[in-house]
């Protein structure tokens, strides 16, 4: 593993903390699948832990009505706390089962209040999520939820050979 030196407007993941930081960011999210617009909110927050590509919450507000259902799945973060997962169901298209994950009020931890009733998504799955217009790319491996844009250099936790990183 190297660490690739990040350009003029970029950051590494190497730089991120550990354990992770959430920050507001100003930057525009649109989720879209199966020709529906999912979410689409300048709200934003994103988490940031070291080797891995931000993970993005957005409000439970800013989905489309109807389209994220509750999921049996639960999970427990050492630093958020315990996760609730949704599937998202759109008209004309399969179920995407357990693609997102969210800490409602209560199951939070008290280091992340901001991400309380904040969803997380999961993005291979996704026809597209774009960040200020940008298409992003899902972290490798599927375990993880971050979206790589441009401005962040890896190498990325999640993909073969990284798991004890």
């Amino acid at each position: 593993m190297r660490r690739v030196e990040p350009g003029p407007g970029q950051e590494s993941v190497w730089d991120y903390p550990r354990p992770p930081r959430a920050e507001a960011v100003h930057r525009r999210a649109v989720v879209t699948h199966a020709g529906t617009v999912v979410a689409d909110t300048d709200d934003v927050y994103r988490v940031l832990e070291t080797s891995h590509p931000p993970t993005y919450y957005l409000p439970r507000t800013a989905f489309t009505e109807g389209v994220l259902r509750p999921a049996q799945r639960r999970t427990v973060c050492e630093w958020k706390g315990t996760a609730r997962y949704v599937d998202v169901v759109v008209p004309g298209a399969a179920p995407l089962v357990d693609v997102g994950w969210w800490y409602p009020e209560g199951d939070v931890s008290a280091t992340f209040p901001e991400l309380a009733d904040r969803v997380a998504l999961y993005p291979a799955p996704i026809d597209e999520i774009t960040l200020d217009g940008e298409r992003i790319e899902p972290q490798p491996g599927g375990f993880y939820g971050g979206w790589i844009t441009r401005d962040v250099v890896g190498p990325f936790k999640g993909g073969p050979g990284t798991w004890g990183w």
